[in-house]
């Protein structure tokens, strides 16, 4: 039996320890988390998503309970990129942690100003969420146009050094030729699936229980779109992936790994149980010397498809 594993990956230039990371929007600046684990253990936080400027988000009630999941229309409230970099990533720095910085946009130049802001500091990575509305053509998200994927990756890649990962909504027809466009434009890595769109209804007021209507779905019940998406992006795309969808066990990671994730990302199960993800971690390392596996990367894009 095997003593010892290898659990670091390369998401696209951007080496890490292990592939546990947790979802932005789910884990604030990691500093929440502070009093339930050791965070510089995650192989990578995925910090709240920011935006150029500080945002209040959407009005209450903006968080609602489903089967097997949650609705959230939080609205990416956050203290903008400023404050971050001069805030919050010098802690999370000084704790050894890893950080991923996710960053949401109106525009494109929006988009290349922050990159141009974040490239200049030690976050080790950018995630784009290109799941936000353009309003310079009709607000229509940035990600669900292929041309727009194209064009919005190419523009953000010109000020970054740091390696630029993409975050793919599911909310389109095709993925893989969205997936296809984010690698044409100089992604080194892309990460999937960001949530689904979804609604909830107050029977007794016959209103929508969200006050923005509708919401992102996530928690376990998304996890069969989301495998199905990864292993599709997989099959098209020669850079690194970051599965992320409804992971709640070690199962559910080793099924990213087998249709083609480096890595996978945590989420809404971090609101259930504050400890999850080194828990998981601790599992796979488990799972690995069980079943006399040396290297988490040889587990990835291993499924044997009929």
């Amino acid at each position: 039996m095997t003593k010892s594993v290898n659990l670091s990956v390369d998401i696209g230039g951007l080496k890490i320890n292990n592939p546990i990371t947790t979802a932005s929007g789910t884990y604030g600046f990691g500093r929440e988390y502070e009093n339930y684990m050791d965070i510089s253990k995650l192989g990578a936080i995925m910090v709240k998503g920011l935006t150029l400027r500080p945002r209040k988000g959407n009005k209450t009630p903006r968080v609602v309970e489903t089967a097997s999941g949650m609705l959230n229309s939080v609205g990416l409230e956050n203290p903008g990129v400023e404050y971050f970099v001069e805030n919050e990533l010098p802690y999370l720095k000084k704790k050894g942690v890893t950080v991923i910085a996710n960053i949401s946009g109106n525009s494109i130049e929006e988009y290349c100003e922050m990159s141009r802001i974040l490239d200049k500091t030690s976050c080790d990575a950018i995630e784009m969420n290109i799941s936000c509305p353009n309003v310079k053509q009709g607000g229509v998200a940035f990600g669900t146009d292929k041309d727009v994927v194209l064009k919005i990756t190419k523009k953000v890649r010109k000020y970054l050094t740091k390696p630029l990962i993409v975050k793919l909504s599911p909310n389109v027809t095709d993925i893989k030729e969205i997936a296809v466009s984010a690698e044409k434009g100089g992604a080194d890595g892309i990460s999937l699936i960001n949530t689904l769109l979804g609604m909830a209804v107050d029977i007794k007021t016959r209103r929508p229980i969200l006050r923005n209507n509708v919401g992102g779905l996530s928690g376990p019940a998304v996890k069969p779109v989301a495998i199905r998406m990864v292993w599709q992006v997989k099959s098209a795309v020669n850079i690194p992936i970051i599965g992320m969808g409804g992971i709640s066990s070690v199962e559910d990671i080793i099924e990213f790994l087998l249709v083609g994730a480096s890595a996978v990302s945590i989420g809404t199960a971090n609101f259930i149980n504050p400890k999850i993800s080194l828990e998981l971690l601790e599992e796979l390392e488990k799972y690995l010397i069980e079943n006399d596996i040396r290297d988490v990367n040889e587990l990835v894009g291993q499924i044997k498809i009929y």
